[in-house]
């Protein structure tokens, strides 16, 4: 499928700013320190950048409103409508935090249940898409899932080299959920590599039963908007590439500066500023994990232009 920077955009930064919003809600940072306080700010940038992104993909941005309507049976609506809600504990969080100087416990837990529910919904979007067997697996969500966790606790380490706290704890936990996200969304690729397809032509066309259908002639002699964001065809062997590298950036750096980062311990700009580029790096490589998560999926209404 075509591969929208979008939402690629989209569902890499709004899941970096709920998972550290997510962590921040846990209280594991000073809340009166100033690097704290920035966390907060940058969470819901995070969040509001990725959701304005969102609107870039729609036909007609200005009606976007109209996607909160069908909540009861659209997970696009639910993550909407879940992105609202959520913003009313994390701006009681950090307004405290900003403000006051302190943690509210049930703000602050509610914030992290919320961002861990929006996110889901968010992945449910695609996992619940029965056209495109890739996604189809609860594998989906727990990829979003783990993956906004790491990002997040990533981040936090940063902010808590930076002066607020805990520079063993977090970093450890983020090494802990980087292993979880990479190993599970590497399951992910081989439950990909190994499917056989339950839509093809035959059981598309419903001719099955008199042998195998070869398509005569396309639909349309021109593209059209099903074959541009259906039809989208990246090569193995640039696909693999481009896995490792996502892989090396996003997983197996990111680990080895973190690991170092928490034996050395202690505060200070230095250490705040790898364990920044630990993030950064993290983030390159979860947006080209997101990029193949669209441009390898594949269609089953491909199956009538020969997909």
């Amino acid at each position: 499928m075509h591969p929208a920077f979008s939402i690629i955009i989209f569902t890499t930064l709004s899941g970096l700013g709920y998972g550290l919003a997510g962590v921040l809600g846990l209280g594991l940072l000073d809340p009166a320190a100033t690097a704290t306080k920035c966390a907060h700010v940058l969470a819901l940038a995070l969040i509001s950048a990725g959701l304005l992104s969102s609107t870039a993909h729609l036909g007609n941005p200005q009606r976007a409103w109209r996607a909160f309507s069908q909540w009861r049976s659209s997970w696009l609506s639910r993550e909407g409508v879940m992105s609202i809600i959520t913003f009313v504990p994390l701006l009681i969080s950090a307004w405290t935090s900003i403000v006051e100087g302190r943690y509210l416990p049930l703000p602050g837990l509610l914030g992290t249940v919320l961002c861990l529910v929006t996110v889901y919904c968010t992945s449910m979007i695609y996992a619940s898409l029965k056209s495109v067997q890739a996604w189809h697996t609860p594998l989906t969500p727990a990829c979003y899932l783990l993956f906004a966790a790491a990002g997040g606790f990533v981040l936090a380490s940063v902010f808590g080299f930076a002066g607020g706290g805990n520079t063993r704890v977090l970093p450890l936990l983020a090494v802990v959920f980087l292993i979880a996200a990479w190993g599970t969304k590497l399951r992910w690729r081989e439950r990909m590599k190994r499917l056989v397809p339950l839509s093809t032509p035959e059981s598309a066309t419903g001719l099955g039963n008199i042998g195998r259908v070869w398509l005569f002639e396309r639909p349309h002699v021109t593209e059209n908007y099903l074959t541009r964001e259906m039809g989208f065809k990246v090569a193995r062997k640039h696909a693999e590439k481009l896995w490792r590298i996502a892989f090396i950036l996003g997983g197996i750096v990111p680990v080895v500066l973190l690991l170092a980062l928490a034996a050395l311990g202690g505060q200070g700009w230095p250490s705040a500023l790898l364990a920044a580029a630990a993030a950064l790096l993290h983030w390159t490589g979860v947006f080209v994990e997101r990029w193949l998560f669209f441009a390898e999926a594949r269609h089953a209404v491909m199956n009538y232009y020969g997909g």
